[in-house]
């Protein structure tokens, strides 16, 4: 028997808040005046846990997977890409050891819907709602972020061989 590797991989996804657009944030609507701005549902978690993911098992980008330019993708819920890149790492003989999150805004309060998030990524992903970490801070005030013009996040994965 084989000894597992790990590999590690990095994810970053910001968006536009814009008055009047859904917030969707790790597959769960969370009721806001803003919501983020995108090709697709503009759920910035989700987006940097799928980079995180395909940088883990070396196949690139979301970008490359699922470009803006795609027509079919307008309005797609990124739980389905999420879905078909965990579907790729299935094929690449890798499976999720465990994700590390941190999304950045202002308003609206992240805390609350944390474990509604994990319990969807973790269907969404066959995993265990043990193997995510979902935190959230603000940026103090300052920046686009800070005036509540931006959300962005950032997503560590540890991936190992089957």
């Amino acid at each position: 028997m084989s000894t597992p590797s790990f590999r590690i991989g990095f994810g970053y996804d910001v968006h536009r808040l814009e008055v009047g657009n859904k917030f969707i944030l790790g597959g769960v609507e969370i009721p806001h005046e803003k919501g983020p701005s995108g090709h697709s549902d503009a759920d910035v978690l989700i987006h940097a846990i799928i980079d995180a993911i395909l940088g883990a098992a070396g196949l690139r980008d979301i970008g490359f997977h699922f470009p803006d330019a795609d027509a079919e993708l307008k309005n797609i819920d990124s739980t389905i890409l999420l879905k078909k890149v965990c579907d790729l790492l299935k094929e690449k003989n890798y499976k999720i050891v465990n994700i590390d999150s941190t999304v950045v805004l202002e308003l609206p309060r992240v805390n609350p819907h944390v474990p509604d998030m994990k319990t969807r990524l973790a269907g969404v992903m066959s995993i265990t709602e043990d193997q995510i970490s979902i935190k959230a801070t603000t940026n103090e005030g300052m920046g686009f972020i800070g005036f509540q013009k931006g959300i962005a996040a950032y997503a560590v994965v540890l991936i190992s061989s089957l």
